[in-house]
């Protein structure tokens, strides 16, 4: 009976830990127009890459960067936020309420109270601007001299 209720006790303080309610990462979508861009995504513990749309999964507490490229495209980097969310600030919260100093703990060192911004990522690729032609070459020619 006594371990019953060390586990209720316990469940009791983890129940308002961000960690728990929240987990420790989060999806992230990632979309381009037009669509079909190389998504290169680093802070995470191994840079990967995917083509755009997609979504991938990230610690929250780890610091993203998502560099977007197509050919014919200017390239693009955006640095993700982290910032408290509504539902985390609230498992963190949960935390003073029920005592869970531990719980405190565990959420500030995960990041689970926080959430990576923007989600979705959405960027619009700007076009390579077209190359200047050449200046024209202008040919100077003699007056024709009319002959009598």
């Amino acid at each position: 009976m006594r371990s019953w209720g060390g586990a209720v006790l316990a469940a009791l303080l983890l129940s308002g830990c961000a960690s728990v309610t929240r987990g420790t990462t989060e999806n992230i979508s990632i979309a381009s127009t037009p669509s079909g861009a190389k998504a290169d995504v680093s802070g995470t513990e191994a840079p990967f890459s995917c083509v755009t749309p997609c979504v991938v999964e990230v610690n929250r507490n780890a610091d993203i960067t998502v560099s977007l490229s197509k050919e014919g495209y200017e390239p693009q980097i955006i640095p993700l936020t982290r910032e408290v969310s509504g539902s985390g600030g609230a498992g963190f919260a949960g935390n003073l309420l029920l005592g869970g100093v531990v719980g405190m703990g565990v959420d500030a060192a995960t990041g689970a109270a926080m959430d990576h911004k923007p989600n979705p990522v959405i960027v619009t690729l700007q076009p390579v601007p077209a190359p200047a032609p050449p200046p024209a070459v202008r040919h100077h020619r003699k007056p024709r001299v009319p002959v009598s």
